[in-house]
């Protein structure tokens, strides 16, 4: 079913312990989780289930993310969180049990939590979608059992508050350039088009390496793409706020590639490192997620309960946190 590749990245996400982690110390609505959910395509190799955010939302309107939301309650671990926002996003269901016959989701691992520039702590959590012993026969070879996971369970994946549902290799988030069997990227005017662009830019009171990475647009197959209309960004929408606000949302239609950058591209970069224990083609920050820096705004009172008015986070905030911190 998984090429020895893919069977190594998921042994090494299994047996991952991240750090002591600041994402229990945080206030209820600054704790926020996301899903990175994986599973096999007919060739054995892992891809990851991205979305499109709905253009309607106030924070990273019309942007690529991975499922996932703010915690509902303080009981609620991260993965739980995930899985729930999973299910309301894209339709995943939150258990076992409510998958087709066949089909299970395996809990790999979580990632050292993200901060966010809407203050959050963004704990990943990894998850292996694959069909049991009980989805096909003994008669099925591996590549037929892939298949069931692409092609049966992925079209299930109704989005829900989300544009668009799609997908992508996950290797190649440690590549520079496109590999695999599908087409790479294209400009709208049918251009090859870069995989992969990057460049550093000042955040987090140090060097932020910006990823940017192009996913091609897949057929508009059921099995590839669920696409909801009633949420796509149009051009009358405004410009959108988060990690990168300058891009203004494109209408779906006219997309010729998903771009995903920020804070996830960084999110996806770091699983792939764990995962297939190499670094990337392409420079990137050496440390994984922001746990200290998490830890220095909330000794310093930052990312409380509430939020105030007009509170932003500057590279000023940053810089001060840092400096009070060392005083401790």
């Amino acid at each position: 079913m998984l090429s020895q590749t893919s069977a190594q990245a998921l042994a090494r996400l299994r047996t991952y312990t991240p750090p002591p982690t600041q994402w229990y110390n945080c206030p209820l609505t600054r704790r926020a989780a996301v899903l990175i959910l994986l599973f096999p395509d007919r060739y054995g190799e892992l891809k990851v289930v991205l979305t499109m955010r709905a253009a309607t939302l106030r924070n990273y309107a019309g942007q690529a993310a991975l499922p996932g939301g703010k915690a509902d309650t303080l009981e609620e671990k991260p993965f739980d969180t995930a899985r729930r926002e999973a299910y309301e996003e894209i339709g995943l269901p939150t258990t076992d049990t409510k998958l087709p016959p066949g089909f299970r989701v395996e809990h790999l691992c979580e990632l050292p939590a993200n901060l966010a520039k809407t203050e959050l702590g963004v704990r990943p959590c990894v998850a292996f979608l694959c069909p049991s012993s009980s989805s096909t026969s003994k008669d099925d070879n591996s590549a037929a059992a892939a298949s069931a996971v692409e092609d049966k369970m992925i079209p299930r994946l109704d989005p829900k508050e989300v544009a668009a549902v799609f997908t992508a290799p996950f290797h190649n988030f440690l590549r520079k350039s496109w590999t695999g069997a599908a087409p790479g990227p294209t400009s709208a005017d049918g251009k090859p088009h870069s995989w992969y662009r990057g460049s550093w830019t000042d955040w987090h009171e140090s060097r932020w390496r910006m990823h940017n990475f192009y996913i091609p647009r897949p057929p508009s197959s059921p099995t590839q793409l669920r696409h909801n209309p009633s949420s796509s960004p149009s051009s009358s929408q405004q410009q959108p706020e988060g990690d990168d606000p300058r891009p203004e949302p494109t209408p779906f239609p006219s997309l010729p590639t998903f771009r995903v950058f920020g804070m996830t591209a960084r999110i996806l970069v770091d699983a792939a490192r764990v995962a297939y224990g190499e670094e990337p083609d392409f420079e990137h920050n050496s440390h994984f997620g922001d746990e200290e820096m998490i830890g220095q705004l909330l000794k310093v009172g930052r990312m409380s309960e509430v939020r105030r008015k007009g509170e932003e986070l500057t590279s000023d905030v940053l810089r001060e946190a840092v400096r009070e911190t060392s005083k401790i």
